[in-house]
């Protein structure tokens, strides 16, 4: 039979598409062509091909031969179609039996002499093939990240003979299969924050409705300190949300790490950081900080936020470049940090700010207000006094155990309630969820007519007061639930103090 046909997929996102490999062979003058708009790597794979099978042995056809990449009009790129064109070679020149080639997905790149070499992005085509009940052979390299998806069938190999070999029924070739669990990440612990009693309160609540947070001070106040803390009250990853994680970090260019399995992201981008490694990009695009945060936290410091106000609300973000359109997901707990001014002292107690006051509103307008009413608290974090950073009793803070255990009731509550956060809980449904009394809506409404609150800050305000009211384990929200929602949005009401 001169025609044979593989299925292996192609990287779209973090969602892999079938691709179906015809390989044809004909007669006429010897050539190799690879059609299905294949890009640079992938052309590539002819001399790659080639090679490794005069290097194994076997014949390599002097005919002409077709590989057809199916469908023609999606985008292949990378060298995880040399396995598969290899075996569709052999099959259609009748040097390996292709009756139940049809029931495998292939991927793999080959090296010159037939030796198979990991490929990136193996996650989401271990998905795909589980999902269409087809089971998957893969390089050794990428049997570990493989094992992560339980009901997949999945064969690895070291190299194109050894796989030949299991389908000519002389060789078995080994499931991959997770070896040990892996150890459970620590983080560094809330009890080392010393003072900031009302910071700490404010990183408790924004954990347990998943609410988004800005701490604004002067250096040295603890910001990052606090925000390196979240990841350690949070609540761990459910198997579902750890297998999206691992499927984001399987596309991007560093590829997914096997020891941080179920690991909370925690995403700490540096301050200089372009808007493209922000929210991704590049030929073909990859994921950036905010989709590689997904489900877990992501941390700024001084770093412009203006990229953030469409993923924020939608909990992805879209790439559209000239060749491409991908959808990465990115629902984060966005946790920023900035000074008061460019100097970084105003309104502290232990030094005096050097800047003039259109210094420091040019500073602040830096946070445009569209994407303040999108970041749920808003806290000052002041200079600590001489006497809490010397003070013993400090060191007798509630540790992240304790405070943790809090936030999983307060979640469990929401969960039952809503089954969803209440950060994620839509205008619609605050009536029915979030019913406040006479007493809570005047104090509120007050509030918003003496503040000049808009819209979008007054369901916000009421979303942290329903998770206050979770902490609390009180059904209702009342008066000083309200109180403790209002005092953690203090830029509405003291960014013109500075």
């Amino acid at each position: 039979m001169s025609l044979a046909i593989i299925y292996s997929r192609a990287s779209s996102g973090i969602t892999s598409p079938l691709v179906t490999v015809e390989a044809h062979l004909s007669y006429g003058m010897p050539g190799f062509h690879i059609v299905g708009l294949p890009e640079a790597a992938v052309k590539e794979s002819r001399d790659r091909v080639r090679s490794a099978l005069m290097n194994t042995y076997f014949d390599f056809p002097a005919r002409h031969i077709t590989i057809n990449l199916a469908p023609a009009d999606l985008p292949k790129e990378g060298g995880r179609f040399d396995l598969p064109i290899a075996l569709g070679i052999l099959a259609a020149s009748g040097q390996i039996p292709n009756e139940k080639l049809f029931e495998y997905e292939f991927t793999g790149e080959l090296a010159l002499s037939g030796e198979l070499r990991g490929v990136r992005g193996v996650l989401p085509v271990v998905l795909g093939a589980k999902n269409v009940g087809r089971k998957l052979i893969l390089p050794k390299q990428n049997a570990a990240e493989a094992a992560f998806v339980k009901g997949a069938n999945v064969f690895f190999a070291n190299h194109l003979l050894e796989v030949c070999a299991y389908f000519k029924e002389q060789k078995q070739l080994p499931l991959c299969e997770l070896s040990s669990a892996s150890e459970a990440q620590t983080y560094v612990d809330l009890a080392d924050v010393r003072g900031q009693p009302f910071a700490r309160r404010a990183l408790e609540v924004a954990a347990a409705g998943k609410h988004s947070l800005l701490l604004m001070g002067p250096p040295g106040t603890g910001k990052t300190m606090l925000a390196s803390r979240l990841p350690s009250i949070l609540p761990s990853l459910s198997e579902e949300h750890a297998l999206e994680v691992a499927a984001i970090a399987s596309v991007s260019s560093a590829g997914f790490d096997c020891e941080k399995w179920q690991c909370l992201p925690f995403r700490s981008p540096h301050h200089t950081s372009s808007s493209v490694a922000l929210v991704g990009g590049g030929r073909p695009p990859r994921p950036g900080e905010i989709s590689l945060a997904h489900r877990g936290v992501l941390f700024l410091d001084e770093l412009p936020l203006e990229s953030l106000r469409e993923p924020l609300e939608s909990g992805s973000i879209t790439i559209s470049r000239a060749a491409f359109q991908t959808v990465f997901p990115a629902r984060f707990q966005l946790v920023a940090a900035m000074n008061p001014c460019p100097c970084g002292f105003a309104g502290s107690r232990s030094k005096e700010c050097t800047c003039s006051r259109d210094q420091i509103q040019r500073y602040l307008a830096k946070l445009s207000g569209p994407l303040l009413d999108r970041i749920d608290m808003q806290v000052e974090v002041p200079t600590l006094s001489p006497e809490s950073l010397s003070s013993k009793s400090e060191l007798t803070n509630e540790k992240s155990a304790e405070v943790r255990q809090r936030v999983i009731n307060a979640r469990e509550v929401q969960w039952l309630r809503q089954q969803k956060s209440n950060a994620e809980l839509q205008v619609t449904e605050l009536d029915q969820i979030c019913h406040l009394r006479a007493d809570s809506q005047a104090l509120l409404n007050q509030a918003m007519s003496r503040f000049n609150l808009s819209a979008r800050v007054y369901h916000r305000i009421i979303k942290i007061a329903r998770t206050v009211a979770d902490l609390s384990g009180s059904a209702n929200i009342e008066i000083p639930h309200i109180s403790e929602s209002l005092s953690y949005r203090c830029l509405d009401r003291s960014t013109s103090d500075y």
